[in-house]
């Protein structure tokens, strides 16, 4: 664990970078430091390694206070990425992994099988790749080896100051990518410093935004997205900004409230008249408990009116729902295959709450996206305004 308290750093010129600084990072937990530039943020990292000395305050990991052990060896415990790779040029690639655990002392052997595991696990190939230079790697391999390097010396800790920032679009996706498959994997404690909204969305299990050195908000994602605590907040991350990110809503927001809902004794009759008499083309059909048990279409209705004595012999889509804990990205992903246009959303005990629908689903972003919403895009499919169960 890694834990700041009353931290500040002050230069000599008398500028305060960081401010009274206060939060914990627990083993595993993945952080990335946000903010504008001039924040604070890269002086906060630094100061975890004692690049940078803090000037107030305590320093703390695993209960030790930083201050009090050789800045040295403390270095060598903690891997560091930066933007820049940091790449020995006349070192081989196996050369700038094995830096750490060479200074450590280990065997030949234990580096060398350390280093091909390591270039494995950031996906190249050790056969091809410990014996060249840098200069021939491409910049995302490159940064790749920044990775497997910062890993060699089994640090629980690792600091990342902007390592994918000078990369291509598709590389900079693609090592994102591994990095979050390699942290599920390695679980370690990772400090992650970006300018990339987008990037620190992805990635953080928490996400500290700072401004002028002092901390505003630190926070999990969905939290800051749902609850930003000022208008700073709100606004460095664009109001808009979790309609560009559906994983982080839920469908119990989106949804429509109180949908009717029809009894699966009801006989065809009757479930046609109410189909008309609310404008729909469907119905959900619930049981006596109020149970979701399936959709009926007024499709299915018509063809079999004479040879069926209830609504439930014709019920479709039994298994075509999304519970409340499911997200809009869920739906999005969901709707193409709701024949119907439909999703019911159910509790856990499969009672139905609400209802998704494509219309529902574009009014939901137009609005946000284009600005502009239409409040009855989907009158014709949607199941009703109030809970009445049609009997």
């Amino acid at each position: 664990m890694i834990v700041f308290q009353n931290v500040s750093k002050k230069h000599a010129n008398g500028y305060r970078a960081v401010k009274s600084l206060n939060f914990e990072i627990k083993a595993g937990e993945f952080i990335v430091l946000i903010g504008p530039s001039g924040c604070g943020k890269t002086t906060t990292m630094k100061m975890m390694n004692r690049l940078m000395n803090h000037t107030e305050g305590v320093i703390t990991i695993d209960g030790k206070d930083i201050s009090k052990q050789n800045p040295v060896e403390l270095r060598r415990n903690i891997g560091y990425v930066i933007q820049q790779v940091g790449l020995f040029p006349h070192y081989t690639i196996a050369d700038n992994i094995a830096l750490i655990p060479d200074l450590k002392g280990w065997s030949k052997e234990k580096k060398k099988e350390r280093v091909h595991e390591l270039l494995q696990m950031v996906g190249l190939d050790p056969d091809k790749f410990a014996h060249k230079y840098p200069k021939q790697l491409s910049g995302g391999q490159q940064q790749r080896v920044g990775v497997a390097r910062a890993l060699a010396a089994e640090s629980q800790i690792i600091l990342m100051d902007e390592p994918f920032g000078a990369l291509d679009p598709i590389t900079r996706e693609q090592l994102q990518d591994e990095f979050i498959r390699l942290q599920k994997t390695l679980n370690k404690t990772i400090i992650f410093v970006t300018h990339d909204i987008d990037e620190a969305l992805k990635m953080g299990d928490r996400i500290a935004i700072m401004k002028d050195g002092e901390l505003i908000q630190m926070d999990t994602p969905e939290q800051l997205l749902n609850n930003p605590v000022n208008s700073f907040v709100e606004e460095f991350l664009g109001k808009n900004r979790i309609y560009q990110n559906p994983a982080f809503i839920t469908v119990s927001d989106i949804m429509r409230q109180n949908p009717v809902v029809a009894s699966s004794d009801l006989v065809p009759s009757r479930a046609f008249a109410q189909m008309r008499q609310r404008r729909t083309d469907t119905l959900i059909v619930v049981d006596e408990q109020g149970r979701f048990e399936g959709i009926v279409s007024a499709y299915e209705l018509q063809q079999h009116m004479n040879e069926i004595a209830t609504i439930r012999e014709v019920i479709k889509d039994q298994h075509f729902y999304l519970e409340q804990s499911a997200t809009a990205q869920d739906a999005l992903m969901n709707i193409n295959d709701a024949k119907q246009g439909i999703i019911p959303i159910v509790t856990g005990d499969m009672k139905v709450t609400g209802v998704v629908t494509r219309a529902s689903l574009l009014t939901t972003f137009a609005d946000h996206w284009a600005g502009k919403r239409e409040e009855n895009l989907d009158e014709s499919i949607t199941v009703g305004s109030t809970n009445e169960t049609i009997r």
